[in-house]
């Protein structure tokens, strides 16, 4: 059982009727509740594991729109999108209906708190296993602010080309080009056109250049997170190029079925707090099979994420193409 779940059922008396649990771990808690539960989730493989458990689960950038009684939220990692739960949780909930807030220390739990003083006085419940739990009672009815207005915007220019990304609260990189996609941009020009598979998209920049440069590439953007493939969605539709565009969720590279001319990727190493390598270890080794002949994979990676090893092992061979600003880009074909 994960230790805020644990902190949770200290308290059991604290928790009935219809209950909306969210960014939950994958664990036992929603059995151990002598409550009705329903399960929002942004994380494809927590959705994947709540519906294979039996439970309703819904894999979305909204939660559940039917009445809750209570909402539990585990505190993801970006403080905006805490924010944005937070507005959603209350408005569905309405008010003097418990909100509890749970996290561990090292993840930011006690300045998380804080941001239920938008709502009402917060009050510490308990404290246990390095974790807190809080709770807030809305005082008034909230209202959601638009989608729009949880968007950040900035703008990105190639061969006189102009494109408007558009990230949504717990996007990658919500509001500015990160550093290790700027590093693959210069060779983008050289991937292979046709069907592109991009893994790991993000907020959609490296598949919007790619659609934006050859009208005939199609791309499939494939994430874990439902915020990341809306953000791409809004990107695409921002920049008047949505039919080239097929998003997908998907949990890891062996999900993806298609033969794809290209495969790209900034491939994510955190889940949380957390740093995890085995979805893009898995892109290394089990892309090849993804790809037409002659294909080609195109990843950027940290300098210090060990992959040319993988790749080679898949391939046969792998190029460094770049080594600079402690990014690696690493290229391999299909022969």
């Amino acid at each position: 059982m994960d230790a805020k779940s644990e902190v949770l059922l200290r308290q059991p008396e604290l928790f009935s009727g219809n209950i909306l649990l969210v960014n939950a771990p994958q664990d036992q808690l929603s059995q151990s509740l002598d409550a009705t539960v329903s399960i929002w989730s942004w994380n494809f493989a927590d959705h994947q594991y709540f519906l294979q458990s039996g439970y309703h689960s819904v894999f979305d950038i909204v939660p559940p729109q039917q009445t809750f009684d209570q909402a539990i939220i585990f505190i993801p990692k970006a403080k905006e999108l805490l924010n944005y739960v937070l507005e959603h949780c209350a408005a569905i909930l309405g008010q003097d209906k418990p909100i509890f807030l749970v996290g561990e220390k090292k993840a930011g739990i006690e300045g998380a708190a804080k941001q239920l003083q938008a709502f009402a006085k917060p009050v510490k419940i308990d404290s246990a296993r390095h974790c807190q739990l809080w709770q807030v009672k809305a005082q008034q009815q909230h209202q959601v602010k638009p989608l729009e207005a949880w968007l950040k915007h900035y703008q990105y220019t190639f061969k006189q080309t102009h494109l408007d990304i558009c990230a949504l609260p717990g996007v990658f990189s919500q509001d500015h080009l990160d550093i290790g996609t700027q590093q693959i941009l210069p060779f983008l020009a050289q991937v292979k056109a046709g069907k592109i598979l991009d893994f790991g998209c993000g907020a959609g920049i490296i598949s919007a250049i790619l659609a934006k440069s050859n009208p005939k590439n199609h791309i499939t953007a494939v994430d874990i997170d439902a915020f990341a493939l809306h953000s791409t969605q809004l990107t695409f539709a921002r920049n008047n190029i949505s039919p080239q565009l097929t998003t997908i969720a998907i949990t890891d590279i062996r999900d993806v079925d298609g033969r794809f001319h290209a495969i790209v990727s900034n491939p994510p190493f955190h889940q949380g707090i957390k740093t995890h390598y085995q979805a893009s270890e898995n892109l290394c080794q089990f892309s090849k099979a993804l790809l037409r002949s002659a294909g080609e994979l195109w990843i950027v990676a940290n300098r210090f994420l060990n992959y040319q090893p993988f790749i080679e092992n898949s391939f046969g061979h792998c190029q460094i193409k770049s080594d600079q600003n402690g990014f690696k880009v690493f290229y391999a074909n299909k022969k």
